[in-house]
């Protein structure tokens, strides 16, 4: 028996019996807990986890053994670690590296795995937020009062996700209890669903990604990686508390009303027995170095916040940083996926039977009309009067982004197109040349929805605005199912395209955002 092993028995008989003897004082619950904890100890110290097979040995054969089937545990565990709030017992990351250690022995896909993430990780956030709603305040008014949820402290809730709910449900993304609670906090605090939705997306996205692709990249080192990830998400999270204490602090002692309120807690923390030497020996040094350093401090860290941090970039630049991410990463899994020597996608079978059994000569007639709409020279007339009537309108930064957009859009269709040589399906009922993937007229439909979120501005009201995005949007999916419905293209083309048009247009967005942000911040402290 080690001395390790020894100090792990000492100290589960001491838990165990300072458990049991304040068992009326600690209450059911802690005592429950303080057992626990004992237990665990006692049979590390009984040295049975010694003999456990490897972990590397345990992790191949569990790849081998579940094959494709990974897929389907990882999937369900990033739902059900925020749907089904498992994520306070098991942390999502271990399972998440599984995954990658699987794909890394060939087993599965790396990519598909990422994406089946960030889809099942979105879902589950999605379900927690909605039962937060459904529940709701009255739920948590009810049963708070045991963990010490009161209203007044709720009320506090609710006003912090106002302020600073998106950055918690991004952040917290990588901090295990909040990642499991906030998608639920959120939506029982009345934050908008469309201001939670980009955040976790994002949040999903680089979590998912982050995890698996380590796993896949030391797949040989399974419990080295698990045990460094989880040192990690330790780590990040100190490191968001000790800055969130930082600004709480900042926030308060930059006016004198802050400054004598944190002054008197001081002086009354001092006189406290046990501190008291602490104080004595603290407060010369306070005054002499810490004041003094601040204030030379203070002008230019606050100069390079204001160059570094592009203003309030808000709900806008989130959004589109999600759909960029999003349309760019499917993008180039189903780039990976169709050119594995031309094999069809789920889905595209599906659609051409489905093209076969609803065709009519008047449907045909009409579907040529509407596809000609996603032509190149179409939708560049649109772009080149959009642009001028933005450039009267002195809005450079929107006429920047559907010039720039449509130029990258037509530089990676060809670049695919050229890369993927994927033969189109049999007998199409329009002339088309080239590779099938991806969809020309699809990625270049998402110009109609480019121009519509641009020219939105010009509208009256919150509603014709909206009734102008969803007319294009239907425009946009109109132009790509014609392309199945005239067999010029497979399903997964289309939904290549979309994601190519929506991947691009959001990230030239993004940009376009952070910049003019940038230069108001600029002109402010000039």
């Amino acid at each position: 028996m080690s001395g390790v092993e020894i100090a792990a028995a000492v100290a589960a008989a001491l838990i165990a019996a300072g458990a049991l003897a304040r068992r009326r004082a600690l209450g059911r619950g802690r005592v429950f807990a303080a057992l626990a904890a004992a237990a665990a100890l006692a049979v590390y110290a009984s040295g049975v986890l010694g003999g456990l097979p490897d972990a590397e040995t345990v992790i191949e054969d569990l790849g081998a053994a579940l094959g494709e089937w990974t897929y389907l545990l990882v999937g369900a565990m990033a739902f059900l670690e925020t749907g089904a709030f498992v994520g306070l017992v098991a942390p999502g990351e271990t399972t998440v590296i599984l995954g990658g250690v699987v794909a890394g022995q060939g087993e599965i896909s790396l990519l598909p795995l990422i994406g089946l993430i960030w889809v099942c990780g979105v879902l589950g956030d999605s379900t927690s937020f909605f039962i937060g709603r459904r529940l709701g305040r009255g739920f948590l008014l009810r049963h708070g009062p045991r963990f010490k949820i009161t209203e007044e402290r709720l009320e506090q809730v609710e006003r912090y996700f106002q302020r600073h709910g998106g950055k918690t449900i991004l952040i917290g993304r990588f901090i295990g209890l909040v990642r499991a609670l906030a998608p639920f906090v959120a939506g029982s605090s009345r934050m908008r669903y469309g201001a939670f939705l980009p955040y976790s997306v994002i949040g999903t996205g680089l979590w998912g990604s982050t995890f698996a692709v380590l796993g896949y990249v030391f797949w040989r080192s399974f419990d080295r990686v698990a045990n460094i990830a989880g040192k990690a998400t330790l780590a990040f999270g100190l490191t968001v508390g000790l800055v969130a204490l930082a600004v709480f602090a900042y926030r308060r002692l930059r006016t004198p009303e802050g400054r004598a309120a944190a002054a008197v807690w001081l002086e009354r923390q001092a006189e406290r027995p046990l501190l008291r030497p602490l104080a004595r020996a603290l407060r010369p040094l306070y005054g002499k170095l810490v004041v003094p350093a601040a204030r030379i401090a203070a002008p230019p860290v606050r100069f390079t916040l204001d160059r570094l941090t592009p203003g309030g970039l808000g709900i806008e630049f989130t959004t589109a940083v999600a759909i960029a991410g999003a349309g760019l990463f499917g993008f180039v899994l189903l780039a990976t996926t169709v050119d594995d020597g031309g094999r069809m996608v789920a889905g595209d079978r599906v659609g051409l039977d489905l093209a076969d059994d609803l065709r009519t000569g008047g449907a045909v007639d009409v579907a040529r009309v509407v596809t000609g709409l996603g032509r190149l020279y179409v939708v560049g007339a649109l772009v080149l009067m959009a642009a001028v009537l933005l450039a009267w309108r002195r809005r450079p930064a929107d006429m920047a982004v559907l010039v720039a957009g449509l130029v990258l859009v037509a530089v990676g269709i060809h670049a695919a197109k050229a890369g993927i040589d994927r033969p189109r399906p049999d007998g199409p009922l329009v002339d088309a040349e080239g590779s099938s993937y991806p969809s020309g007229h699809a990625a270049y439909s998402t110009v109609y929805v480019a121009v519509a979120i641009a020219a939105r501005r010009a509208l009256p009201n919150v509603a014709s605005r909206a009734a102008l995005v969803f007319a294009c949007l239907w425009l946009g999916a109109a132009i790509g199912l014609t392309r199945v419905y005239l067999r010029v293209h497979f399903w997964s083309d289309v939904v290549g395209g979309w994601a190519l048009g929506l991947g691009v247009f959001g990230a030239c967005g993004a940009i376009a955002l952070a910049v003019s942000h940038m230069r108001q911040n600029r002109r402010r402290s000039g």
